[in-house]
This record gives structure tokens, C-alpha cells and sequence, in this order.
């Protein structure tokens, strides 16, 4: 005989307030895992512009490189891809059994440190753009 469980409305935003930090840094680094596989696939995408011809591929990026909004989205790049290398190093180093009392600070450690390299940097990416 099955059981059925009542696990609440999908709805129900609230019980979002409930997740530890140990939860929200399971869905980041989740969802910047698949926003780094997206970037791949047009990164891709981009780079095949080079098969029909050198300039075809030359004007591509000239023409990406001018649009403000490329700025900005590289610079998002950078925020998922520095948190994603910084939290897997955090799970790295959990797996191996180093700072396993303190994985809600070095969850908040690696936001910080993301937040720095990334304000950081923003000079470098929208010079020019605007």
C-alpha cells in the first residue's frame, strides 16, 4: 500500500526563510553550475562563426564587444564562475573533513570574497563600453 505525503504548496515561498546556509549554497552553486554549461553552449556558438570565415568571426566579436549589455553579462560571468570555483573548493575541502564546524562561514566567506573580485573588476569590463 503507498503512503501519500503531504509536502506543502510549491507555492509556499515562505518556507524559503527556513534554509540553512548550507541549503542556499547547494542552490547556488546548482544554478551557477547550469549557467556556466548555458555560457559554454554560446561560447560555442560564437566560436563557430570562425568556421565560414576569419572576418565573419572577427566581426562577430567586434560587434558583441560593443553592446553594453555583453559588458554587463561578462561581468555576471565572472560573479557565477568565481562563486562556483570558490564554493567547490569549499565542498573541496569539506569532503576531505577541513572546516566541517564552520561550512556556514566559509559559505558567507566565499559570497564576500566573490562580491570583492567582482566589484573589483568591473572597471575592467565596462571601460570602454559606455
Amino acid at each position: 500500500m503507498s503512503q501519500s505525503y503531504n509536502r506543502g504548496l510549491v507555492e509556499d515561498f515562505g518556507r524559503w526563510r527556513e534554509f540553512s546556509a548550507g541549503m542556499w549554497a547547494w542552490i547556488f552553486h546548482k544554478f551557477t553550475g547550469w549557467v556556466l554549461v548555458g555560457y559554454l553552449f554560446t561560447h560555442i556558438a560564437v566560436l563557430s562563426t570562425a568556421l565560414t570565415t576569419p572576418q565573419a568571426y572577427t566581426d562577430t566579436i567586434q560587434m558583441l564587444e560593443m553592446q553594453p549589455i555583453v559588458r554587463i553579462l561578462e561581468v555576471g560571468l565572472l560573479a557565477v564562475a568565481v562563486f562556483h570555483i570558490l564554493n567547490g573548493l569549499r565542498l573541496l575541502l569539506v569532503d576531505l573533513g577541513v572546516g566541517l564546524e564552520a561550512q556556514d562561514k566559509s559559505f558567507y566567506a566565499s559570497l564576500v570574497l566573490t562580491g570583492a573580485i567582482v566589484v573589483a573588476s568591473i572597471p575592467t569590463f565596462v571601460a570602454g563600453a559606455f
